[in-house]
C-alpha cells in the first residue's frame, strides 16, 4: 500500500504549467511517490503532465475525470489515461440528478456501458463517495426496489467488481455516521484506492484535519486496509486551516511513522 497525494488538496496551485511543476516538485520532496490528478488546470496536456510527474518520480495512479467525458467521450478518455500511465479513472461525485429514489437506478443504466468499455481497456472506473451515499431508501425501477438500502450498497450490487471500484473516503464515511472499518471490510475487494482524511472537532463543529491529527481511529483503519485490496492510500484534505502543503507534509510524516510510505 503506497501513500500518495490527492492534488485536490493543492488545487489552487495546479492551474498552470509553472505552478503545477513547482507543486509536483514540492510533493515529491515530501516523500510521496504517487499522486491523484483532480481539479488541475484544464489546459495542461496529458503528455506534459506525465513528463513532469515522471521527472519527479511520481506515478499517476488515479484521476477525477469530467462526468460528461466518462459518459460520452470514453474512448478518448481511456487514451489519455494510457498516456498518463494511469489505470484508475475516477468519478469525483454522483451528479445531483441521480441522488433521489426516482432517479438513482438511472445511474446504473447510464454508466454501465462506459464502465464496461473502461474495463475492456484494462482499467477500472472508480466511484468516490461523500456522505449522501449513506442515505437509505427504496430505489424506483430497480430490480431490488422493494428493499430499502443505502445508496452505496445499491451501487455495489448493481455493478460488478470489474465494472466499478470505490475510492472510499474515510472522512465522509465518518461524517455520514457510518463505521469506516466496517465499510472497508464490506468493500475490501473493491477499494484499490482510498482517500485518507481525518476529522477534528472545533468550537464550530467537525472539520477536516491532517491524517492522524484528528479523532478518527486511523490505527484501526490502517489495520483494516492491510486486509483489503488497497494499493494506494491517497491523502486528501478538501479544506485546510493552514497551508495545504503543510497539511500534506504532516499527513505524510504521520503515516510514515505508522509504517505507510
Amino acid at each position: 500500500m503506497k501513500t500518495g497525494a490527492q492534488l485536490y488538496t493543492v488545487r489552487a496551485y495546479t492551474q498552470n504549467e509553472k505552478d503545477f511543476a513547482e507543486t509536483i516538485e514540492r510533493i515529491a520532496r515530501m516523500g510521496y511517490t504517487t499522486v491523484q490528478l483532480s481539479a488541475i488546470g484544464k489546459d495542461l496536456r496529458p503528455e506534459w503532465i506525465r513528463e513532469i510527474c515522471d521527472r519527479a518520480g511520481l506515478a499517476i495512479v488515479l484521476t477525477h475525470s469530467d462526468v460528461n467525458r466518462i459518459l460520452y467521450d470514453t474512448e478518448n478518455l481511456i487514451k489519455e489515461h494510457d498516456i498518463l500511465g494511469c489505470k484508475y479513472i475516477g468519478l469525483g461525485s454522483m451528479p445531483e440528478k441521480y441522488r433521489s429514489p426516482e432517479w438513482l437506478y438511472h445511474f446504473a443504466l447510464d454508466f454501465r456501458e462506459p464502465a464496461r468499455k473502461i474495463a475492456d481497456a484494462g482499467k477500472l472506473l472508480m466511484y468516490h463517495n461523500h456522505d449522501f451515499e449513506f442515505r437509505r431508501f427504496a430505489a424506483e425501477g430497480a430490480p431490488d426496489s422493494s428493499e430499502k438500502k443505502q445508496v452505496i450498497a445499491y451501487l455495489a450490487d448493481w455493478f460488478s467488481a470489474r465494472e466499478l471500484g470505490f475510492t472510499l473516503d474515510t472522512f465522509w464515511v465518518q461524517a455520514a455516521g457510518a463505521d469506516v472499518c466496517q465499510w472497508i471490510e464490506r468493500l475490501k475487494d473493491r477499494i484499490p484506492c482510498v482517500h485518507a482524511k481525518d476529522m477534528e472537532m472545533t468550537k464550530e463543529g467537525a472539520v477536516m484535519a491532517p491524517v492522524m491529527e484528528g479523532n478518527m481511529n486511523f490505527d484501526g483503519i490502517l489495520r483494516a486496509l492491510a486486509d483489503s485490496c488497497c494499493e494506494y492510500l491517497l491523502v486528501e484534505q478538501d479544506v485546510c486551516r493552514r497551508s495545504p502543503f503543510d497539511c500534506l507534509q504532516i499527513s505524510y510524516r504521520n503515516l510514515a511513522e505508522a509504517g505507510c510510505r
